[in-house]
């Protein structure tokens, strides 16, 4: 994700090239935080869709690792799915990437969002979750502790089991 004029990015691509295969220029200057930002409000709007999903499969009494694994053969099928969903079910929480890094990226959509008059309520929301989690002490959880705050409204976690 690089943003720059047409020749600048052509003369530095091969440099990008030696760090990764996807390298796309997405505008001019500014673009790829852009872009990156962009890349950070979808990645925690589905963290909270697989945490929802798997919070209601565990709490409706089907077993949430099974769930995952139904749903990793179908539309559902994510990378959030498949990694951060088997975070959830097997609760481990230590960072990958820290929820207060994905709290800064939320910062800076939020704060463009309101400087051009766009309102982003799902970005807002997942950034109320990640504050919960940071209140509990979870800013150094990985992101995918999203769930917990989800688990904290419904009082319940996907490991119980349900009654």
């Amino acid at each position: 994700m690089v943003g720059a004029k047409d020749a600048v990015f052509e003369a530095v691509k091969p440099y990008f090239e030696l760090m990764g295969k996807n390298i796309t220029l997405v505008g001019g200057v500014g673009a790829g935080q852009t872009a990156k930002v962009a890349n950070q409000m979808i990645v925690a709007m589905n963290i909270e869709a697989v945490g929802e999903a798997l919070l209601f499969a565990a709490r409706a009494g089907a077993d949430p690792a099974r769930v995952r694994e139904a749903l990793m053969g179908g539309f559902a099928s994510s990378k959030i799915l498949e990694l951060h969903g088997d975070r959830m079910v097997k609760r481990t929480f230590d960072p990958g990437f820290r929820i207060a890094l994905h709290q800064k990226d939320l910062n800076l959509a939020l704060s463009a969002g309101r400087k051009m008059g766009l309102s982003l309520p799902n970005t807002a929301t997942c950034q109320e979750l990640f504050n919960a989690c940071a209140a509990r002490g979870g800013s150094g959880w990985d992101h995918s502790g999203m769930v917990k705050a989800l688990e904290l409204l419904a009082d319940f976690e996907i490991g119980e089991s349900a009654e």
